[in-house]
């Protein structure tokens, strides 16, 4: 079997946020936002179309990544544009493949090649670790509070760039998602059944930790 990364087509929006309903169903919260932020990010002015990328295997898309602008704010005054991937999807039955770890490296090629120097994620350690990201803290890089969240993690693509002062990370604001636009979208996919699942407790657990 070939695995093929290709950039996103308008045909395949569905498709990629069907997928993505799939990957985060009660992984997170019972439902999931996931696919609602996928619909949204196209076309918001923070979207990184250059870097919304697919995973096909035998013709079949089954993994997904993409990228919005996001900054950091030095103590020095100073603001470093930065890039942030979020989703990464990957079909439940194609999980566990590597097809997750194929998108973001080759997404982080991408990124370099297009004049990003630093990218800044929220996600669990345990999956990002592996391909190059550290603790925001070791980076000096905190929240815009001022904060070092267990889940915020920093890769540098143009090395010692934040070097020399600290930093917070402030985000785009497509990742404040409403209800209601969530319960609009989720209207026009078939009905799943919400439930519980231990891997939500695990995520309570990671998102409201900080490193002190």
């Amino acid at each position: 079997m070939t695995l093929l990364i290709r950039g996103e087509r308008a045909e395949d929006f569905r498709v990629v946020e069907e997928l993505t309903r799939e990957a985060f169903w009660n992984l997170h919260v019972p439902g999931c936002d996931e696919h609602y932020l996928v619909h949204l990010m196209r076309g918001h002015v923070d979207f990184v179309a250059e870097l919304d990328f697919v995973a096909e295997l035998d013709g079949r898309i089954v993994g997904n990544i993409m990228y919005a602008r996001s900054s950091l704010r030095g103590d020095g005054g100073e603001v470093l544009p930065a890039a942030t991937f979020g989703p990464v999807s990957v079909l439940p039955d194609y999980q566990g493949r590597g097809i997750g770890s194929a998108l973001i490296r080759h997404s982080l090629k991408a990124a370099g090649a297009a004049g990003f120097r630093v990218i800044v994620i929220e996600g669990h350690p345990h999956h990002y670790c592996g391909v190059g990201f550290v603790g925001s803290k070791r980076m000096g890089v905190s929240d815009s509070e001022g904060r070092f969240p267990y889940s915020l993690l920093v890769m540098e693509l143009e090395e010692a760039c934040l070097r020399g002062q600290s930093w917070r990370f402030y985000p785009s604001d497509v990742y404040e998602m409403d209800e209601a636009g969530l319960q609009a979208v989720e209207a026009g996919f078939a009905p799943k059944e919400r439930g519980f699942r231990p891997s939500q407790e695990v995520y309570r657990i990671a998102s409201g930790a900080f490193v002190e």
